[in-house]
């Protein structure tokens, strides 16, 4: 016989409900006002600290806090084959990790679509701003080439995650070096980083544009745009994801927002 349900089950689910749409509801309306929860302008990204050089085992390593959300990213290398395509550039391979520990909603496991997404963003951004100069890390035309990996690990999701690993991501790789003394290959020395993209994301609510989405603003959002910009103000990325659509004027706007955010953004790190 199948197990009787407790009455305060569907009760408690029915509470649960009701409280999330008077939050969205709150919400809502406080956009209406022109104002957000934490009372942060539409345009204004939470406060961001950028640490380099927090794990001792990696080539770079970079902890970034956006608001509640804390990432922490390192960067291996070592010597490999290129790709049959590419054999004189080196190559890059991301990976995002979202712990249990991070998140009520994170499970154990191979990676879910969320981190598949995550770190394609940020391998685009880094990839297609040629923020790395890729010819450089090649050593034997077809045979020998600097490989880089970076993992990035989500140890808080407080909202967000996108922005915050793409600055952690390019955070550790400035602060990465060559091993080259370990595999016998010469003198190690600085990868050579040479601009810096940033990802700034933002949601339609209520009818508005809002930059760095908190936690509960990204579950309620109809739809979420991020936009990568280089040092140069071009576009090196954009990712839409969400149901609800964007017009031009909306795509246009985030694409300026982005562009703004991002060169106040790169200020920091002439602050590590």
């Amino acid at each position: 016989m199948g197990e009787t349900p407790r009455p305060g089950r569907k009760v408690m689910q029915m509470s649960d409900d009701v409280m999330a749409e008077i939050h969205r509801d709150y919400l809502f309306n406080l956009v209406l006002k022109g104002e957000r929860d934490d009372g942060r302008a539409f345009d204004e990204f939470r406060d961001i600290s950028i640490e380099t050089g927090v794990a001792g085992m990696a080539e770079g390593s970079a902890l970034v806090t956006l608001g509640d959300t804390q990432i922490l990213v390192g960067v291996k290398i070592q010597p490999g084959e290129p790709f049959p395509d590419t054999p004189d550039v080196g190559v890059i391979i991301t990976n995002t990790e979202l712990i249990p520990m991070a998140s009520p909603e994170y499970e154990a496991g191979p990676p879910r679509e969320g981190a598949i997404e995550i770190a394609r963003v940020v391998d685009r951004g880094i990839r297609e701003s040629k923020a790395i100069d890729l010819e450089k890390l090649c050593m034997v035309k077809g045979e020998k080439v600097w490989i880089i990996f970076i993992d990035i690990h989500v140890l808080n999701n407080g909202g967000n995650i996108i922005d915050a690993a793409s600055i952690g991501s390019i955070a550790a790789l400035l602060s990465t070096t060559l091993p080259a003394e370990r595999y016998g290959l010469g003198e190690d020395s600085p990868l050579p980083v040479r601009d810096i993209p940033v990802a700034v994301t933002a949601i339609e609510f209520g009818g508005e544009l809002l930059l760095d989405p908190s936690l509960e603003e990204g579950k309620l959002a109809g739809t979420v745009y991020t936009v990568i910009t280089n040092s140069d103000g071009s576009i090196s990325g954009m990712q839409k994801s969400g149901a609800e659509p964007l017009t031009i004027d909306q795509a246009m706007r985030v694409v300026d927002m982005a562009g703004t955010a991002a060169a106040k953004i790169r200020e920091k790190f002439l602050e590590v």
